[in-house]
């Protein structure tokens, strides 16, 4: 089977869920080779191994972190390089976050192959990988494939299950020389983010969401009340971050974030188009708002007609008292 290359997203080692759907999807079309970079590259062997990887080809420089994106194009382009001396990859799968997506469009150019953004399934085809993407607002599913060249795509997350797989996991040393581009922008200060101690937005299985309806920021304590009860993220829509109720990093829809989770709940949420973009391909979609004629309620699996400062307190109640 062909080799399929894989960009690991890790943080000191610990690869985050998204890189594990990628080893996922990646199965179904060849052999999963992962590509690990920076600090604690090599640790994150074992965790690839036991999810499909078959090789584990890993490099670590200062450049990785003290600049930005290009050096990480410079190695993705490098394992393209060195796989391709067997035979060309079916594919560059690659996580569908911002920096994801700007990797991923420079290594398609760099090596003259064609794009697919934002997949949300990915099926072996007879004339190469078929991805399945969600268009035009979430209004449309439509199913493409590259044409030119190597497929680079990038995948949304909680777009696959995590699977183990138990694999080789051969850990490879990438020989990576760096572009005179490679040290154009460079990191001269971070600033690590507060932690709220719940999911990241864009990985969680379960995301509760509050807008207008919330009527305030001091409310936003009741849509929080009820994602701990079930080890939620937090997210609003665009009405409420503009209202300056709830950060802007925390904002679903089309000029926002685009989640895609196990259980989406929208209380006080309208529906408008620009935020149903950002969560429309949830698995399984609630929606508690107290407008019968919401047009939220033309997308959902399961709706509630009511005031939200009952219902949402009295199901925070409910799931507290299931779990013990």
């Amino acid at each position: 089977m062909a080799e399929v290359l894989v960009y690991v997203d890790h943080v000191d080692g610990a690869v985050r869920k998204p890189t594990l759907e990628l080893l996922t999807l990646a199965r179904r079309i060849g052999e999963p080779v992962a590509v690990a970079l920076g600090s604690g590259a090599e640790a994150t062997a074992a965790t690839l191994a036991e999810h499909g990887a078959v090789k584990v080809l890993t490099a670590d420089a200062a450049e990785f972190a003290d600049y930005l994106v290009v050096p990480k194009v410079d190695a993705l382009q490098a394992a393209y390089e060195s796989v391709s001396a067997a035979g060309s990859p079916a594919a560059v799968l690659v996580p569908s976050s911002a920096e994801g997506k700007e990797i991923a469009a420079r290594l398609a150019l760099r090596i003259g192959s064609g794009i697919i953004t934002d997949a949300i399934d990915l099926e072996a085809g007879d004339e190469g990988p078929v991805a399945t993407q969600s268009v035009f607002a979430a209004a449309f599913t439509t199913k493409s494939r590259v044409s030119k060249g190597t497929p680079v795509i990038t995948v949304k997350p909680n777009s696959a299950p995590v699977e183990a797989a138990p694999a080789a996991g051969a850990v490879e040393a990438l020989s990576v020389s760096f572009s005179e581009k490679a040290t154009g922008t460079k990191v001269v200060s971070r600033t690590a983010r507060e932690s709220s101690g719940r999911p990241e937005l864009t990985e969680a299985a379960i995301v509760v969401s509050g807008g207008r309806g919330v009527n305030g920021a001091e409310n936003f304590a009741i849509i929080e009340a009820l994602a701990d009860s079930l080890g939620a993220a937090v997210g609003a829509s665009r009405a409420a971050v503009d209202a300056g109720w709830y950060p802007h990093t925390s904002q679903v829809g089309q000029t926002g974030k685009s989640v895609s989770p196990q259980l989406y709940i929208a209380a006080g949420i309208s529906g408008a188009i620009q935020h149903r973009a950002g969560m429309q391909t949830s698995k399984t979609i609630v929606a508690v708002n107290k407008d019968a004629e919401a047009p939220i309620f033309e997308l959902v699996d399961y709706g509630v007609v009511g005031d939200l400062f009952e219902v949402v307190p009295q199901l925070t109640e409910e799931v507290r008292s299931r779990k013990g």
